[in-house]
């Protein structure tokens, strides 16, 4: 079968076992190399992926994805709600008023933002009673004033259901100090765990007694709280409805509370690659020196295939060859083991421990027990792509240089 010389004689000399053995101790290395930098880079971008996808799904999950407040409160948030569901973006819709202030309890004291939810509603936009350790979320009644706080506010202040603490919110007054703290006692009804941040700076209470503390007439709520199909189409989404509803309404979405976390992962993210990526810049460079010393090596057979009539474009070519297929078998083996490794990880993480009899990830120091990991095609192929081009460029001076060969001189060498 008729083969172009170079791509012949290029695999050749792959192939070939040289009578340098240096040379191909570092050939070998240059592609163990670039497999690792390839592997460490798709095992950890999807360990990343996995984070980010966790925190999206807690966070997110209690958080409203967008939401419909009233400039006055609202008399009927049904009307809203269902203005709202026209919407082909939106999944669900419950009320919401929320309030800011501190819990106050044997004297100790910490700030969290409270929401008066609708418990038979709240299951349609919100995971928080799937995460209930302590109680029910269907113990918030109106009148009674109970509230549901988070794990890590229950651990803080030593709390169980049952208990009860005092809850501090500023009120506007015409004093002349002009804002009055107004205190309401509360009784713990329920303990959630979501395993993140908010599980210190979250509380819920029923939405009628928001009503009640913030004065207003039986049955007003804040606004209405949106549960979307993509939840990043929710600040787009949320200014539509408020647009069509009028200027009585405005919108808000997570990414005013959340969306400096979210762009934090993001840039992080972008930071590891990129440092990542060096380690697959280092093996580039390692082709180049294994390419220089074959050259060197094969000085004389360049000579040879020079003065049999080789072009220098054959020449340069031949050992662009040899070099691209190391970076292709390099790129090909980390690609595939990065693949395995990554939909394994959370396996060999538990075997991990369970050999060395160490816990690396613990509920009590991190908000996860085990190590996420979500695989992004397009991650692979932009990591295998660069570790391609890179390999390929590498080739480039070292071929140049073998092309330059003269035949007197080769074979004077």
């Amino acid at each position: 079968m008729f083969r172009p010389l170079p791509i012949f004689i290029g695999a050749r000399y792959t192939r070939a076992k040289r009578r340098n053995h240096f040379i191909s101790f570092i050939s070998m290395t240059s592609m163990i190399g670039l497999s690792l930098g390839v592997l460490a880079m798709i095992v950890v971008l999807s360990v990343m992926n996995g984070f980010q996808r966790e925190m999206s799904s807690r966070i997110l999950g209690l958080v409203p994805h967008a939401a419909i407040l009233g400039v006055q409160p609202l008399d009927d948030w049904h009307k809203v709600a269902d203005a709202a569901l026209q919407d082909p973006a939106v999944m669900a819709a419950a009320p919401i008023t929320e309030m800011e202030g501190m819990l106050s309890y044997k004297g100790a004291m910490q700030p969290i933002q409270v929401g008066g939810i609708d418990p038979a509603e709240e299951g349609k936009v919100s995971i928080v009673g799937q995460h209930i350790v302590q109680g029910r979320l269907q113990d918030l009644q109106p009148g009674e004033f109970g509230v549901v706080i988070g794990e890590l506010t229950a651990r803080r202040f030593r709390l169980n259901t049952g208990d009860k603490l005092t809850l501090i919110v500023p009120e506007i007054s015409k004093e002349p100090g002009g804002i009055t703290p107004r205190m309401q006692r509360l009784t713990v009804v329920g303990i959630f765990k979501v395993g993140a941040e908010l599980d210190g700076s979250q509380a819920y209470i029923h939405v009628a007694d928001a009503g009640t503390m913030q004065r207003w007439a039986p049955g007003q709520v804040q606004g209405v709280r949106l549960k979307l199909h993509d939840l990043y189409a929710a600040p787009q989404v949320s200014k539509a409805i408020a647009a069509r509803l009028g200027d009585a309404y405005r919108a808000d979405d997570w990414s005013h509370t959340q969306g400096s976390l979210f762009s934090a992962m993001k840039m992080e993210k972008t930071m590891i690659g990129l440092l990542l990526m060096m380690i697959i810049a280092v093996a580039a460079f390692n082709i180049i020196a294994t390419l220089v010393m074959v050259v060197n090596d094969k000085g004389p057979d360049i000579a040879i295939l020079r003065t049999l009539g080789a072009t220098p474009a054959q020449i340069m070519g031949t050992f662009m060859v040899q070099g691209s297929l190391i970076g292709i078998v390099g790129t090909l083996i980390g690609g595939v083991l990065g693949v395995i490794a990554a939909f394994n990880v959370s396996q060999i993480v538990g075997w991990l421990e369970r050999v060395s009899g160490q816990h690396i990830f613990t509920s009590d120091v991190y908000f996860i027990s085990s190590l996420p990991s979500q695989l992004q095609w397009g991650d692979v192929a932009i990591i295998c792509t660069a570790g391609l081009v890179m390999s390929f460029l590498a080739t480039i001076y070292p071929a140049y240089r073998a092309s330059q060969v003269q035949p007197a001189i080769g074979l004077a060498v």
